[in-house]
């Protein structure tokens, strides 16, 4: 029998986006009043990339609450959620931190993050092989998505961040409802509170602007 919808994950996902998205911008405007406003021509240079980093863990910390709720998977599921989240986490913030710091060090920022939320995500049914699928498509997203933005720095950059990020968006939404689909006869096994999603994106956030605003720069931007 179906599980009750008021009772399902997929119930509390859009509460999850708006907590991650007020979580990460209250975030944002402390750190601004506390170091940031100090720093020269800070909005222009850095706050539409910031923006875009916070709208992109908001995409990304619903998906994993909504894997951990259910904690196993079949192992083709389990695949394809360690693909997706691993790409897109690597893809969305190798570009954006390479956007502003160049290719070494986005692509190393998106391959840690990528490769962290892959293997995790990845590890939640079929062992290796998923550990593997979230490993590799967070190393080839982080690098990807640092190497775009770069080639993109002096073509239309912002116009292909709106871009990058519909086309994310639609692929994320799309990996939510494949889970919905897969487990629309299972209940959820976790119920957790939104303190995950709060930790996540305060994390996300302080670790972003501060390798966005004082990380190491290629030669590009110097």
């Amino acid at each position: 029998m179906p599980v009750e919808e008021s009772n399902r994950v997929e119930s509390e996902l859009v509460k999850t986006v708006a907590i991650s998205l007020i979580t990460s911008f209250i975030t944002l405007i402390a750190l601004y009043y506390l170091r940031l406003r100090t720093v020269q021509d800070f909005l222009p240079k850095y706050g539409f990339f910031l923006f875009f980093a916070i709208l992109s863990y908001a995409l990304i910390v619903p998906a994993i609450r909504q894997v951990r709720a259910y904690k196993q998977f079949a192992c083709m599921t389990g695949m394809m959620i360690g693909m997706t989240l691993g790409m897109m986490s690597g893809f969305l913030s190798g570009y954006l931190v390479g956007a502003t710091n160049g290719m070494f060090v986005g692509g190393v920022f998106g391959m840690i993050v990528g490769i962290t939320f892959g293997a995790w995500m990845g590890g939640c049914c079929c062992g290796i092989i998923g550990y593997m699928e979230g490993i590799m498509a967070g190393f080839m997203g982080g690098l990807m998505g640092a190497m775009t933005a770069v080639m993109l720095l002096n073509d239309h950059l912002k116009a292909a961040t709106i871009i990058v990020f519909i086309a994310s968006a639609a692929i994320m939404l799309g990996l939510n409802y494949m889970i919905y689909r897969e487990m629309k006869q299972e209940s959820r096994k976790r119920h957790e509170s939104q303190m995950w999603t709060i930790a996540l994106s305060f994390l996300l956030t302080i670790i972003t602007t501060w390798i966005i605003v004082f990380g190491p720069r290629s030669g590009l931007f110097n």
